[in-house]
């Protein structure tokens, strides 16, 4: 998972992206209103975490610009704005939920869940494939009622490809959806993600699409 973090609060933004980063997610921080509009356009995210009271350009104009282009991007405004007027009006202009800090990490981690099952139309919690069940709010990944252990970029891709069982994803999506800005990527690491979870998984899981990418097998 991809989140855009915008926080112009150092404090609060080491310790949520300290916190992203230690469930699995890829995040940029962005600090204030127009780095956030650029990095909007230039990229493509899970999730936006938004501050409203940022320099050089508001978070509810930041948010206001994006639902203008008909940007379907979920959207958790984190402030701490907790009037119940401020609350409405964050909603209205197209949040998919509203956070008052201060606040619980956990809280965070269970209501980024929420509005990107409703995103996705689910309603159940777990992602699911041939066997293959993958908790996000734990971690954890079963098969067939059994416990696999994986590193936390193999459960990155894999939860990758679970989000949607019937796409081909390129290396370089799936590169997008597990790397943060800044962050080193070797150029043989997908495949060597890939290949450890055909190991754990079995090697037909995953299936290769020559020149395209990586999709899940539909034969059980």
């Amino acid at each position: 998972m991809r989140v855009l973090l915008v926080e112009d609060d150092r404090m609060i933004g080491e310790s949520v992206e300290a916190g992203l980063r230690q469930e699995g997610c890829a995040v940029d921080w962005t600090r204030d209103g127009v780095a956030a509009s650029l990095a909007l356009r230039a990229d493509t995210y899970d999730v936006v975490l938004l501050d409203l009271g940022l320099p050089r350009k508001g978070g509810m104009e930041v948010l206001t610009e994006l639902r203008a282009r008909h940007a379907g991007t979920p959207v958790l405004i984190m402030t701490a704005r907790d009037a119940v007027p401020d609350r409405i009006r964050g909603l209205d202009a197209g949040a998919d939920d509203y956070l008052v800090k201060p606040f619980d990490l956990d809280e965070l981690m269970a209501r980024i869940r929420a509005v990107l099952r409703r995103a996705s139309g689910r309603a159940e919690p777990h992602l699911e494939h041939l066997g293959v069940v993958f908790d996000p709010a734990t971690r954890q990944i079963t098969q067939d009622g059994r416990p696999i252990a994986l590193s936390a970029r193999e459960t990155a891709v894999l939860a990758a490809l679970l989000e949607r069982p019937g796409a081909i994803l390129s290396r370089d999506q799936i590169e997008a959806r597990i790397y943060g800005w800044g962050e080193e990527i070797e150029s043989n690491a997908i495949e060597v993600y890939v290949h450890g979870l055909r190991r754990k998984l079995g090697i037909g899981f995953i299936q290769t699409v020559r020149g395209l990418g990586y999709t899940l097998s539909t034969r059980s």
